[in-house]
């Protein structure tokens, strides 16, 4: 790889599906040879709510040395990789609160021409993870990004079956990111690094 690609991957996560799945994306970056930073979006749900779930308290206490997302890792980024659960066939308001943030950073032409790419969960099947990933490559289009999803482009993919991004059912944070699962995220990540790659030689050129 001529110029080392930057992969930023951020997420947000409440009992740490997601977070299982961010840990795939960022090694799988890594693996691919890209320099990575993994960050998580600054939880929004008060201290009561957060205790009365001992799955979810659990995991805020177990990543909290994890950095939180600055708007620096976007601008740093030739790769940005964006995780959370599904609420409602919606983003997570964790996440979305963060990309609520990006005016500056979008108004100076700062997050065009990068590679983007997410990956989500839900607590149910059917449960909104096609519409999750779409409402956020909505986002990416306003940015000017490059969109890479995992496609058909792996055997793997036919098992997993959404061509969109790599998702997994949880159970309601009951079942931990399962083989599949973790292939298709681990594929993802390695298709927005070869792309990212091509762009960043592309636009060097």
């Amino acid at each position: 790889m001529a110029a080392q690609v930057k992969v930023a991957v951020i997420y947000y996560s409440a009992t740490g599906i997601t977070y299982q799945m961010a840990q795939a994306a960022r090694e799988a970056a890594g693996d691919a040879g890209a320099e990575v930073r993994l960050r998580k979006v600054r939880e929004l749900a008060p201290d009561e709510a957060i205790r009365s779930n001992a799955g979810w308290s659990a995991h805020h206490l177990e990543t909290q040395h994890i950095e939180e997302a600055q708007l620096d890792d976007l601008s740093w980024a030739d790769v940005v990789i964006l995780g959370a659960p599904t609420r409602y066939g919606m983003v997570a308001a964790q996440l979305k609160q963060f990309i609520d943030t990006t005016g500056p950073l979008w108004a100076q032409g700062a997050l065009v021409n990068k590679v983007y790419s997410a990956f989500t969960s839900t607590a149910t099947k059917h449960g909104g993870q096609e519409s999750t990933l779409l409402s956020l490559f909505n986002v990416f289009y306003h940015w000017g990004g490059i969109v890479v999803t995992p496609g058909y482009t792996d055997p793997s993919q036919f098992v997993a079956g959404n061509p969109y991004g790599a998702s997994h059912v949880s159970n309601n944070g009951e079942t931990a990111p399962d083989d599949v699962a973790l292939t298709a995220t681990a594929l993802t990540a390695r298709r927005a690094v070869q792309i990212g790659a091509a762009v960043k030689k592309g636009l060097a050129g």
